[in-house]
């Protein structure tokens, strides 16, 4: 790929996505796979006038070691130094940047018990600072190819060639145009037209119907919001958290779910895939689900804590997205799930309710925000799926139809 193409993607992740501010401090989640792209990015944030870039590098042939080394008890503590940075994260609220490109069957066969059993129990640490820097910092996840992502993607072609491929694909995506900032400027704006559309319904419940089985209600939090594209911090900076992205989307009530969904395109999940799967919700909670691949690691998502039997998000997404019209299964729920329209299990977004700045995080979680150690998007969107909202007034308004906007 052209390093002059490439510079304009490392542009926008550091300018739009996380926005970098003078003096902020930036920390980059990465893979080994694309080490000069990282470069890039990392040359960008200082020319916005970072004060300092961090890059940790994640690899995950050495995961997979150091799950079946260590005993449960190393796995489940937080080291002193590993607390001493998240309380940095809390002292200087920096940008955070993921960018993706891991083999979506990488930690195939792993312990995935031992793994949640650690996470259960290191959690409760993180959670308290995870908390005090909720909605305070900009942060994006984008991707860069992953030479076994790309032969994922394409078994045809050589790896030098599925690599190219799988670039072109994630830059067609992700609005790399001659002038990406301009296009992302008008891509920001057409979304937030949506939600103004939907806010104004005052929305009470949803109702999704499928030909595949799909008839599910969904409750709505009275004082909630939709909310698409780029979001405004706390600090009052404005940032696209996720690159590409295609939703409008709504943390629902919880406790407030009734019948059956299916899924529609395979969920990546710690390097393992989870497919041709469903969930029955009652009362809100996850009660029944099955899954033909990799069940037993559906059932870890599910049951991690008590919040992930639960819905924290509802995200609408037209069939006729342009990650959906690529003719691609990313098997990477970044892309994925904005092909599609998609559900979550575990944490709502307190972002997601009306003056939610004057708000403390525990209001937020009050009026129906789901709280919970995960958040797992799975896609259900389909080429007949319809929408139906309920509004307070008792309307019946149509919001999807055929799989597309009804609007």
């Amino acid at each position: 790929m052209k390093k002059t193409v490439l510079r304009k993607y490392a542009r926008l992740i550091a300018q739009c996505g996380v926005n970098v501010q003078k003096g902020q401090e930036v920390f980059i989640l990465a893979e080994l796979d694309q080490p000069e792209f990282v470069k890039m990015v990392v040359e960008e944030c200082y020319r916005l006038g970072s004060k300092k870039v961090v890059v940790d590098w994640q690899y995950q042939p050495l995961q997979k070691i150091h799950v079946r080394s260590q005993s449960l008890a190393t796995m489940s503590e937080l080291s002193n130094y590993e607390e001493a940075r998240w309380q940095h994260y809390v002292d200087v609220i920096p940008c955070r940047i993921y960018l993706l490109s891991e083999d979506p069957d990488g930690l195939r066969g792993i312990n995935q018990e031992k793994m949640a059993k650690a996470q259960q129990k290191w959690y409760p640490i993180v959670k308290k600072y995870r908390d005090q820097i909720e909605n305070k910092y900009q942060w994006c996840i984008a991707a860069v190819p992953g030479r076994a992502w790309a032969k994922k993607l394409f078994p045809e072609l050589r790896a030098s060639q599925a690599e190219e491929k799988l670039w072109e694909a994630i830059l067609s995506t992700s609005r790399v145009t001659d002038d990406p900032i301009a296009a992302w400027k008008q891509h920001n704006e057409d979304l937030a037209e949506r939600c103004r559309y939907l806010n104004g319904l005052s929305i009470r419940s949803l109702h999704y119907t499928s030909a595949n089985g799909t008839d599910l209600t969904v409750g709505m939090i009275p004082e909630a919001q939709f909310c698409g594209g780029g979001e405004m911090s706390l600090q009052n900076i404005y940032f696209n958290p996720n690159i590409p992205s295609e939703e409008c989307f709504i943390s629902p009530m919880r406790g407030q779910a009734e019948g059956i969904v299916y899924s529609t395109k395979p969920l990546s999940y710690q390097g393992q895939l989870i497919d041709r799967f469903w969930i029955r919700f009652h009362e809100g909670r996850a009660e029944e689900w099955h899954a033909e691949e990799n069940e037993s690691l559906l059932s870890k998502i599910i049951t991690m804590d008590e919040g992930s039997r639960y819905l924290g998000e509802c995200a609408l997404v037209p069939y006729d997205s342009p990650i959906r019209e690529s003719g691609l299964l990313f098997y990477n729920t970044l892309f994925d799930e904005n092909a599609a329209c998609h559900l979550s299990l575990g944490m709502g977004f307190a972002d997601t309710i009306r003056d939610y700045q004057n708000r403390t995080l525990d209001e937020c979680r009050q009026l129906g925000v789901n709280d919970s150690m995960v958040h797992e998007d799975f896609m259900i969107g389909s080429k007949d799926l319809s929408i139906d909202a309920v509004c307070a007034d008792g309307r019946t308004v149509p919001i999807f139809k055929g799989g597309n906007w009804a609007f």
